[in-house]
């Protein structure tokens, strides 16, 4: 028996700063005949170690059939995510997984799909626009929210015009703010504001979001009020996650851990769990 802690040795083979502070990384497998690591499904995680470091939880920001090849983009805000962000192409860090439920794309089929993400929320939920474009007969419209604070904290941004020439699909962006000097022809708002002019409808659609919990929030709240049901609304929970195997319950919500149960979740799960705040 395979000892599920035993990370798998990856190469870097490609670094891209998307933002100021946040990288995709594109991660190869040294060993591509180990069994331990699966084609990785949209919306889940990996584990990623460095020695002496230690490890943390990064969604996987790409999707392919294979999935020996993956993207993750990654922020830098601590001691592990600093180190990473000094690493270099050709570098090796260790991978575990991948893990969790992820977006429920194949339930979603011949559905309309809305997304919605602020921030570095985009990143869980690009692997979807992959997967939809791969496989665009099997889904209806396809519409895209998103936001962060300022236009320079937006993510994929050389993605953008590729994502609306995808055939039935709409992709419309707002910023809080728009910093003195800085050109911007999109919408000033919060995210929830683009919620009002939606052409997906709530009949025959499922609805992904992924964000700061705040956001999502006044997400589901606007959602609800416009007739899209707690069950067709996902969200993806981001919490300190140690094992990812659903052991150590460092993630435990109530009776649910976000690394086995999520890190996806229907809004009709989580309802009034402690310590979400959506």
């Amino acid at each position: 028996m395979q000892n599920p802690y035993r990370p798998i040795p990856a190469r870097i083979d490609r670094i891209v700063r998307v933002r100021r502070d946040v990288k995709t990384y594109t991660l190869s497998l040294l060993n591509a005949e180990d069994e331990a690591f699966q084609p990785v499904e949209p919306g889940q995680f990996i584990m990623i170690s460095v020695p002496g470091l230690g490890e943390a939880a990064f969604s996987v920001s790409s999707w392919n059939s294979e999935g020996r090849v993956f993207d993750t983009t990654i922020r830098r805000v601590g001691r592990l995510t600093s180190y990473l962000d000094g690493l270099s192409e050709g570098d090796e860090v260790g991978v575990r997984g991948p893990y969790g439920r992820g977006w429920p794309l194949k339930e979603s089929e011949g559905k309309d799909i809305l997304l919605i993400a602020g921030g570095i929320g985009l990143a869980p939920l690009k692997p979807v626009i992959s997967y939809i474009a791969h496989n665009r007969e099997r889904y209806g419209l396809l519409e895209i929210l998103y936001g962060a604070r300022t236009p320079d904290e937006l993510i994929f941004m050389d993605e953008y015009d590729a994502w609306r020439r995808i055939k039935d699909t709409i992709l419309r962006l707002t910023v809080d703010m728009v910093p003195k000097g800085v050109i911007w022809d999109y919408n000033v708002g919060l995210v929830p504001i683009l919620i009002e002019d939606v052409e997906v409808r709530p009949e025959g659609s499922e609805v992904m979001v992924c964000g700061p919990e705040v956001m999502m929030h006044f997400v589901v709240k606007a959602l609800t009020s416009r007739g899209f049901s707690e069950d067709q609304i996902y969200l993806s929970l981001e919490r300190r996650m140690k094992c990812g195997i659903g052991q150590c319950g460092h993630c435990q919500i109530g009776s649910k851990y976000v690394c086995r149960d999520g890190p996806v979740f229907s809004y009709a799960e989580i309802m009034g769990l402690p310590d979400v705040n959506i």
